[in-house]
């Protein structure tokens, strides 16, 4: 089912790229997350500064409203303070948790005055790897789980946008998990992301 679900929706945007014109716009963006972990079995969490990337279509609807479905690679999760003052491990001072999502978000997209916008809606987002980094700021460290976070994850998108004349656009957003990051554990996935893209 994830499978067929990614795939129609990489079809959705490769259809908008195929049939792009005046009335339909496709476009890539990217830009930081700074993501964390909410609940109250997250308390002691700090935002995990990365990354997130991917590709954006706009259906207009009426001057004033469109639909904007996206394909995004979004790297979440949340960093700890590492406790290791002996360097017994050859940790880094924090160690990431590592939760990297595909993101299919749907926006409602209502534009405010010329080229500026907001945009709000669900988010259908699908977990792609989830690992502990001791060694965040070098390419070791990394250690895999399997069978550990959900592999499915609702949520919600809303943030506000300003695009120029020449199809550049700037980016302010907030993601947040409706359904936990296990089952058993009150934790739920958010991010403030920003950014910039570009439409045709």
């Amino acid at each position: 089912m994830k499978k067929l679900f990614l795939i129609a929706s990489f079809m959705v945007l490769g259809g908008a790229a195929a049939q792009a014109q005046d009335a339909f716009h496709f476009g890539a963006k990217g830009g930081v997350n700074f993501a964390n972990l909410a609940g109250d079995d997250a308390a002691d969490q700090e935002s995990r500064t990365s990354f997130y990337a991917g590709l954006v279509a706009e259906l207009p609807v009426s001057e004033m409203f469109s639909i904007q479905p996206e394909v995004i690679y979004s790297a979440q999760g949340s960093t700890i303070a590492a406790i290791d003052e002996d360097n017994t491990f050859d940790v880094d001072d924090n160690i990431e948790y590592q939760l990297d999502y595909i993101q299919v978000p749907l926006l409602a997209k209502i534009y405010l005055a010329d080229g500026l916008s907001i945009q709000a809606g669900p988010s259908f987002n699908f977990l792609v790897s989830e690992e502990i980094d001791f060694q965040p700021t070098s390419s070791s460290g990394d250690i895999d789980i399997e069978d550990g976070a959900n592999d499915f994850e609702f949520g919600t998108a809303a943030g506000l946008e300003y695009q120029f004349d020449n199809g550049l656009f700037i980016q302010g957003r907030y993601t947040r998990g409706f359904t936990k990051v296990y089952d058993n554990v009150s934790a739920y996935n958010y991010a403030i992301q920003a950014g910039v893209g570009f439409v045709f």
